[in-house]
C-alpha cells in the first residue's frame, strides 16, 4: 500500500511540475513579445498615436497586410498609420531628389532672362547712343518705338507667342513717317503730325515704298535665327518644370504602398525594429512603386540632350549677343539707305500718299554709289547711355551665385560661360528617372552584406530573383505586379514626347551641334585661366560665324527666308542697294569690337555691384 501511495504521489508530483513548466514558458513567451520597443520605434518615428500600438502582442489579430501565425504588436489602426507613415515617408524621399532637380531649373530659368534682359538692355542703350549722337532729330520722337521693340523682343524671349518678323518690321513702319519728315524733307517739319491721314499712310505704305532697303529683312531673319533658340531654352526651362512638378506624387498605388509596409514595418509588428530591408528586396518594391516614373526615362534622356544642344545653340559662338548688337548697325544702315534715296523716295510717296512736294533735282544712277560719310564709332557714342542704372545693375545680383552652382572664380558673366556651367551639372541629370527607385534604398533604407528582412522572415541574405526598372521588367517581380503607367505620369511622358518632336521639326539640325572644344573636360569651373577667345574676349570669327554653331545654321525653319519679302531686290523699280564707304564699320571686325564693348559694359555692371 505504501508502494502504491508512493506510486500516485510521483505521478502527481509529476503532472504539477509539468503544469509549471509550461505556466513558466507561457511567461517567458509573453515577455519576450511585449511591445514596448515597438511602441518606441513607433513614436520615435512619428508614425502615429501611441494607443494605436497595444502595449501586449495579440495573437488572433486580423491583420490585412502583416499578417502573420503568431504574437502581433499590430492590429488593423496599427496597419492603417503605417500605411499612411510609409507613404509619406517615400514621397517626401522622392520630392527631396526632385527638389534639386528642380531647384535647378528654376534657377537657372530665371538666370537667363535675366542674361536675356540685360544683353536687350545693352543693345537698346547702344541703339539709343546712336540716334542721340549721329540722328539727334529723331532721338526723342523715336525713343516709344525703340522701347517697343525690345520690350517685344523681351517677351518673345520669355516664350511668348511674337512673331520676331513682325516686331522687326512694325518697328520700321513706325519710325517710317519720322524718318520722312526728319531726314528725308527735313523742309516739312511740324507738317506730319502723329495719327495724321499722312502719317498713317506711310506707315502703311512704308514695304512698298522700301525706303530702307533689305535691311529690316535682314535684321527680321538675323533676330529671328538667333533669338528663335533663346526662346525655345526658356520653353525648354519651363517644361521642364512643369514634368518634374507632375511626378513628385510619384504615382504611387495602393497596391505600392501595401507593399512598402510589408518592407518597412511588418517586421515591426513581430518585435523585430532592429532588423533593415534586404538590398535585393528594397530594389523589387522600389522599382515596382515607381515603374511609372521609369517610364520617363526614354523621353527625358532625349529633352535633356535638346536641352543642351539648344544651350549650345544660343551661345556657342555668341550668336545671340552679336545678333542683338547687330540691330544698332542694321538701322544705322536702314537710315543712311533712306537718307542717300531721299529724291527716289520722295517721288514715290507723292505718287502714293498725294503729298505735294517739289520734283527732285536728279535721280540716282541704277549702280550702287559710294558716299562718305563721318565714322559713327568713337568712345562716346559707343557708351550707352541706358544701362547703368541702379534697378538694371541689381538685375546682375542673380548671377553671382545660381545655386547650386558654385560662382566661378573668373567672374566672368558672360552668356557663354554662364552655359558652360550650367551644362556641366545637366549632364548627369539624364538618368534621373532611371535610377531613383535604387536612389531610394541608399543610405540607410537597406542593408546588402548582413541578415535582413525579407519581408517574410529574417535571413542572412534575399534569395528572390532582382528586376530592372520600368513596367515591362515588372512582369518578373517576385513582390507585385504592375500592369499599366499611372495615367498622371504617362499624360507627362506624352508632354515630353510632343515638346521633343516640335523642337526638332522647329530646328532640324540641333542634332549636328557639337560641343565647343574643350567641354566637360572639367578645366574651366573654377579655373584662373586669362580670358580666351572662346569667351569673347577677342575676335569671334566672321559675319558668318554669327549665325552658325561648328558650321551648322541655327535659325529654325520659320527663319530661312527673307521675311514678308521686305527685299529690294524684288521689285527693280525700287532704289537699288547702297555702298556705303566710312558710314559704318564692316562686319568682318566690328563684331570683336562690338562683344568687347559688350564684355567691358557688363564687367563694369558686376564691379560696381
Amino acid at each position: 500500500m505504501s508502494r502504491g501511495g508512493s506510486s500516485r504521489l510521483n505521478s502527481r508530483s509529476a503532472v504539477w511540475i509539468v503544469t509549471f513548466v509550461a505556466i513558466l514558458m507561457n511567461v517567458i513567451d509573453a515577455d519576450a513579445y511585449n511591445c514596448h520597443e515597438v511602441r518606441t520605434a513607433f513614436q520615435v518615428l512619428q508614425v502615429g498615436p501611441l494607443s494605436r500600438v497595444p502595449e501586449t502582442p495579440g495573437t488572433d489579430v486580423d491583420l490585412l497586410i502583416c499578417k502573420h501565425k503568431g504574437p502581433s504588436c499590430c492590429t488593423r489602426k496599427t496597419e492603417e498609420s503605417y500605411q499612411v507613415a510609409v507613404k509619406r515617408e517615400t514621397l517626401q524621399n522622392v520630392q527631396s531628389y526632385s527638389s534639386e532637380l528642380k531647384h535647378l531649373f528654376s534657377t537657372h530659368a530665371h538666370a537667363f532672362q535675366d542674361m536675356f534682359r540685360s544683353l536687350l538692355s545693352f543693345s537698346q542703350g547702344h541703339l539709343s547712343s546712336l540716334l542721340e549722337d549721329t540722328y539727334s532729330s529723331l532721338f526723342h520722337h523715336a525713343q516709344p518705338h525703340v522701347h517697343q521693340l525690345f520690350s517685344s523682343l523681351s517677351q518673345y524671349l520669355s516664350g511668348a507667342n511674337i512673331s520676331v518678323e513682325t516686331t522687326v518690321h512694325n518697328f520700321f513702319n513706325s519710325i517710317f513717317p519720322l524718318v520722312y519728315e526728319k531726314l528725308i524733307n527735313p523742309d516739312m517739319e511740324g507738317s506730319l503730325m502723329e495719327g495724321s491721314v499722312i502719317s498713317d499712310c506711310l506707315r502703311t505704305t512704308r514695304k512698298e515704298v522700301n525706303p530702307f532697303g533689305y535691311h529690316p529683312a535682314l535684321m527680321a531673319q538675323e533676330l529671328a535665327g538667333a533669338l528663335g533658340a533663346g526662346r525655345q531654352l526658356s520653353l525648354a526651362l519651363k517644361e521642364g518644370l512643369k514634368a518634374i512638378n507632375a511626378t513628385e506624387d510619384a504615382g504611387l498605388t495602393k497596391d505600392c504602398e501595401k507593399n512598402l509596409v510589408k518592407m518597412m514595418y511588418c517586421s515591426h509588428c513581430r518585435g523585430l525594429t532592429l532588423f533593415k530591408p534586404c538590398m535585393g528586396y528594397c530594389l523589387n518594391v522600389m522599382r515596382g512603386c515607381l515603374a511609372s516614373l521609369s517610364e520617363l526615362d526614354q523621353p527625358w534622356r532625349r529633352y535633356i540632350s535638346l536641352l543642351e544642344q539648344l544651350t549650345l545653340a544660343v551661345a556657342g559662338h555668341h550668336s545671340l549677343e552679336l545678333a542683338l548688337l547687330g540691330v544698332r548697325g542694321h538701322i544705322n544702315e536702314a537710315l543712311l539707305y533712306a537718307r542717300l534715296h531721299s529724291p527716289i523716295i520722295t517721288t514715290m510717296v507723292d505718287k502714293v500718299c498725294g503729298l505735294s512736294t517739289e520734283e527732285p533735282t536728279g535721280m540716282l544712277p541704277s549702280t550702287s554709289p559710294e558716299v562718305t560719310t563721318p565714322s559713327v564709332t568713337s568712345a562716346s557714342s559707343a557708351a550707352p547711355t541706358q544701362f547703368t542704372s541702379e534697378q538694371e545693375l541689381k538685375q546682375f545680383s542673380h548671377l553671382r551665385s545660381p545655386l547650386p552652382l558654385k560662382p566661378s572664380k573668373n567672374n566672368k558673366h558672360n552668356l557663354k560661360t554662364f552655359s558652360r556651367e550650367f551644362l556641366l551639372h545637366l549632364q548627369p541629370l539624364k538618368s534621373f528617372f532611371m535610377i531613383l527607385p535604387d536612389l531610394l534604398c541608399k543610405g540607410d533604407t537597406a542593408v546588402e552584406d548582413s541578415t535582413c528582412w525579407t519581408g517574410q522572415n529574417v535571413k542572412e541574405s534575399y534569395e528572390s530573383r532582382v528586376v530592372g526598372t520600368g513596367l515591362n521588367a515588372q512582369r518578373q517581380n517576385p513582390e507585385f505586379k504592375v500592369r499599366s503607367m499611372a495615367p498622371r505620369l504617362e499624360e507627362v511622358k506624352k508632354r515630353l514626347d510632343l515638346f521633343n518632336q516640335e523642337t526638332l521639326e522647329r530646328f532640324p539640325q540641333l542634332e549636328e551641334i557639337e560641343d565647343w572644344e574643350g567641354f566637360g573636360s572639367g578645366k574651366e569651373e573654377g579655373s584662373t585661366m586669362d580670358c580666351d577667345d572662346e569667351d569673347g574676349c577677342q575676335s569671334s570669327g566672321d559675319g558668318q560665324e554669327r549665325k552658325s554653331h561648328g558650321g551648322v545654321s541655327i535659325d529654325s525653319k520659320s527663319t530661312g527666308r527673307q521675311p514678308e519679302g521686305d527685299s529690294s531686290k524684288e521689285n527693280p523699280s525700287k532704289p537699288p542697294p547702297v555702298r556705303v564707304i566710312g558710314g559704318s564699320p564692316s562686319a568682318s571686325w566690328l563684331q570683336p569690337c562690338s562683344l568687347a564693348l559688350l564684355f567691358a559694359g557688363l564687367g563694369l555692371q558686376w564691379m560696381l555691384l
